[in-house]
């Protein structure tokens, strides 16, 4: 048994020390991805307590399969996050927040919002995409995953996920010179 698996085996005996461990090692990981994909700070912590909560609960129902726990761990998080849309997502959790030392100065202020336009021009270009392709983009250019990963988390073949970047990048593209005409 190796240390990981020794682990999750204290984990689903509820071991503080194992699932604090746990914690620890994966959930800045996936903070980031539910932060890349909610753009709200406070909903990515909520998630991503929900992503271990869920996953204790998946160990202690021996729900867990021999896949890699990190590719695991991402395809809970890809399920919150559409549990999270199917929701709703309300309009505050969109609202641009600035500092008093960025409406300040002006200048400084003018390069913040035109940074932050590109930024929710990029996000409403990638929300026209299909869930599939956002989540490749995801995974694949936020956390850096390489294709073989994705597609394991995404329980694809290899050459499946390559097509669905290639056509995720061309679509983007294609949305993104839409916006700008007009």
């Amino acid at each position: 048994m190796n240390s990981e698996e020794h682990l999750l085996q204290r984990a689903r005996e509820c071991d503080d020390e194992a699932l604090s461990e746990l914690y620890d090692q994966y959930s800045p990981a996936i903070y980031r991805y539910l932060y890349r994909r909610v753009q709200n700070a406070q909903v990515a912590e909520d998630l991503t307590g929900d992503v271990f909560v869920r996953m204790l609960r998946a160990l202690q129902d021996g729900r867990f399969s021999n896949v890699s726990f990190e590719s695991w761990l991402y395809r809970i998080a890809h399920n919150i996050v559409i549990d999270h849309y199917r929701r709703g997502v309300s309009d505050k959790e969109l609202d641009v927040e600035l500092d008093e030392g960025q409406m300040a100065d002006g200048e400084k202020l003018e390069a913040v919002l035109t940074e932050r336009l590109s930024h929710r021009s990029i996000r409403t270009a990638i929300a026209h995409l299909t869930p599939a392709q956002q989540e490749v983009l995801a995974l694949r250019f936020g956390e850096g995953m390489a294709t073989k990963d994705v597609a394991s988390v995404m329980g694809k073949r290899p050459n499946a996920v390559a097509v669905l970047q290639h056509r995720a990048l061309a679509s983007l593209r294609r949305i993104l010179e839409s916006m700008e005409r007009g």
